[in-house]
């Protein structure tokens, strides 16, 4: 895992692990159900931070037999893992414990002992979230955060921001319904907060969880990427075409190459394995940071041939 990803899960899990038993032992003195629905969306969190680095630590382990390619794709497995527990976990109980208390008419307890350890998470996951948006940024370029959420091979990095966004609108949603409540009296307003944290880390869950089952399937190497390979095949003179070419992600720093390529006719044996070693290097010295996996068919082109074969 690259250490900015690293650092961005770290800060999340301290972040969390501290917030979540700040407002765990706040709920029990005000039996706040937003502040519970708080409570269980850190911990969930906390779970989550804890996960993503297991799947890291399991990623990194030498191919074997059975996984000749690697374990890369570890990462992609936990990441959809942290989004379903984010959903089920969180979002679930959040709603189902706001429905609940919606019919309960007692007022809070300790409101103001409340509103303070909501800023005091505020601030914390302010911090936390400071961190990944600082990690993300060499990775996002000029694209927008969407645009990255929904395109990077990284699959840790969308998940800690989306979980710190989601943990800051949420302590917010949570600070007016306590507010709310204290001010008219009204508890349904802090049940009714819950349910809209659950609500939201619903939204998060389903975001995460459409972007790493694309990122297990397996996904092609970027646009970008696909077009330095390209030109790096195609700067060598023994190269005439690359006929097709498929690429595939194993990891977020690891790709499959595979392609048909039309090499000058007239090489001997020795100089076409040349040819195919040159080019593979072109390859990986033009995309260093990634851990490229080539296999370069020779072949020759016939505008009619199915591409696909």
């Amino acid at each position: 895992m690259e250490s900015g990803s690293r650092r961005a899960i770290i800060a999340a899990l301290r972040a969390n692990l501290g917030i979540a038993i700040s407002k765990g032992v706040v709920f029990l003195f005000t039996g706040s159900a937003s502040l519970l629905a708080e409570t269980m969306h850190s911990i969930a969190d906390t779970g989550n931070q804890a996960l993503l680095l297991w799947g890291a630590a399991a990623a990194d382990r030498a191919p074997s037999p059975e996984h000749s390619f690697g374990y890369g794709r570890e990462r992609y497995f936990w990441a959809f893992v942290v989004a379903l527990i984010l959903f089920s976990l969180g979002g679930l109980f959040a709603v189902s414990h706001g429905l609940e208390k919606l019919h309960e008419t007692d007022p809070l307890q300790y409101p103001s002992l409340a509103i303070g350890i909501l800023l005091l998470g505020i601030v914390l996951e302010g911090n936390s979230f400071r961190t990944a948006i600082s990690e993300a940024k060499p990775l996002k370029g000029e694209t927008s955060w969407w645009n990255f959420i929904r395109h990077t091979k990284n699959p840790e990095l969308p998940v800690v921001l989306l979980e710190d966004l989601g943990a800051l609108v949420g302590l917010v949603i949570a600070l007016l319904g306590v507010a709310l409540s204290l001010l008219t009296g009204d508890p349904r307003f802090d049940a009714a907060a819950s349910i809209l944290i659950g609500l939201l880390l619903g939204v998060i869950a389903i975001i995460l969880v459409i972007e790493m089952k694309s990122l297990l399937i397996g996904e092609s190497a970027s646009e970008r990427d696909i077009t330095a390979i390209r030109e790096a095949l195609e700067s060598d003179s023994d190269v005439r075409t690359i006929i097709h070419m498929r690429t595939q992600h194993l990891g977020p720093d690891q790709l499959l190459l595979g392609a048909k390529v039309e090499f000058t006719s007239s090489l001997t044996f020795v100089e076409l394995t040349d040819a195919i070693d040159r080019a593979e290097l072109n390859v990986r010295a033009r995309l260093p940071q990634l851990e490229i996996t080539i296999y370069l068919e020779p072949d020759v082109y016939e505008p009619r041939t199915d591409e696909t074969v």
